[in-house]
């Protein structure tokens, strides 16, 4: 097996310069593996129409990637007539793209064979994210000691997609919200680090990404994903694509200026949507019932109220504390509200909740689903499902994981 992984040609997914017929046999090549990525495998006559090349030459640039160690013969299928064909995928093997999903106080790291399966990942890998070269030295070195750890050759691992909150652009790979400490690209300064070709995604776009694209959804095609964590997200798929926008930052859903008070947002504006229904709002308002009285299973021992954490709360509520409980109604119909913009735009078949406060269940989604139908109209608001996200804390490491694979795939 050893001799056989030294022949993979991962110079086919590089940027290299070739011309005439080298440059042309890279390309069906490139093609080929495209078609059997999105269809899992393929046939050579399959294979000979969607490149529009003879039998013969489709034959011999299977035989060359299944000597380069990227395809495989799967055997046989069954055949109305004639002699039965062989199909080919992809050698799962062959290499692995890495997903790092940062969080505000930890980070989940995964890796993704070529076959799209997580062969390993660790959780909530404990992680303070701040705007400082500290934080960044620790982020990095998480990242390389996973890489240690996994038992992977590093030049087998050709990607790394990293998740981070704000304003990212994923095609320079420079991040306005964190660690924007350089002129150069922030995807650069960790690429340098790590030895990997680098890609930065807004979180909430990569978890959108990662629960369309992981086969948990079924025929829909406009599907709209909320991050609900400290802060509010969205992640916009139309069509079957991710939506960018012109300037590559849509989402910001959080900065809605929907309500009539005097918080000031993370953001410096006032009446944010995120002043009332996300995670920073939900801990400071169980810091003020608290001041008015109340009492909380969240606060242990050998906690005081200002070190409460969004996980407190959530564990908690999960253990059927009454305060925590109304406090996530309350959030809920606040988010129902913007939920319900959402729906009045985009009309989509589906709205996802993920993040940290999606953990609650139908603590935060009956409210807002109640709140929403009163305020969307009916005619789109009864087309629309609303549902928890089904890969939960997972979404974000196999977005990033996806988007990795992707940009090195399709040398984007």
């Amino acid at each position: 097996m050893a001799s056989k992984r030294k022949k993979v040609n991962f110079e086919l997914f590089s940027l290299g310069s070739s011309s005439g017929v080298a440059y042309k046999n890279k390309a069906l090549k490139k093609q080929i593996i495209q078609f059997i990525d999105n269809r899992g495998s393929s046939s050579i006559t399959e294979l000979s129409k969607e490149l529009t090349t003879s039998v013969p030459k489709t034959t011999a640039l299977v035989g060359e990637l299944i000597t380069e160690w990227l395809l495989q013969d799967e055997g046989k299928i069954d055949s109305t007539g004639g002699r039965r064909a062989s199909v080919f995928g992809l050698v799962s093997d062959a290499c692995f793209f890495l997903g790092v999903d940062v969080k505000k106080y930890h980070i989940n790291v995964g890796l993704m064979d070529f076959q799209k399966r997580m062969v390993t990942h660790k959780d909530k890998l404990p992680f303070k994210m701040e705007n400082t070269a500290e934080s960044l030295k620790k982020l990095i070195q998480l990242i390389k000691d996973f890489i240690s750890h996994s038992q992977i050759e590093r030049a087998r691992i050709l990607g790394c997609g990293i998740n981070l909150t704000g304003r990212i652009n994923q095609h320079t790979g420079h991040s306005y919200s964190f660690y924007h400490f350089k002129e150069e690209p922030l995807a650069e300064v960790i690429q340098q680090e790590i030895g990997i070709p680098a890609y930065l995604e807004n979180d909430s776009r990569s978890m959108a990404f990662g629960e369309f694209y992981s086969g948990e959804l079924s025929s829909e095609r406009n599907v709209l994903f909320v991050n609900l964590d400290y802060g509010i997200g969205l992640g916009i798929v139309v069509d079957g694509k991710i939506y960018y926008g012109r300037s590559g930052f849509s989402g910001e859903f959080g900065h809605i200026p929907l309500f009539d008070n005097e918080i000031i947002c993370h953001c410096g504006k006032k009446g944010c949507l995120e002043t009332e229904a996300s995670g920073w709002a939900l801990i400071r308002k169980f810091k003020e019932r608290l001041e008015k009285g109340s009492s909380s299973s969240a606060v242990k021992k050998n906690t005081s109220a200002s070190e409460i954490t969004l996980e407190d709360i959530i564990t908690a509520a999960k253990n059927e504390d009454t305060l925590c409980i109304e406090l996530l109604s309350e959030i809920g119909e606040q988010l129902g509200k913007g939920l319900a913009v959402l729906i009045n735009v985009f009309n989509p078949e589906l709205i996802i909740l993920g993040g940290t406060l999606s953990e609650t269940g139908d603590y935060i989604r009956l409210p807002a689903r109640s709140v929403l139908n009163k305020f969307s109209l009916s005619l789109m608001n009864n087309d629309t499902s609303l549902r928890i996200s089904r890969l939960g804390e997972r979404a974000g490491v196999i977005g990033a994981c996806l988007i990795a694979r992707l940009k090195v795939i399709n040398n984007t």
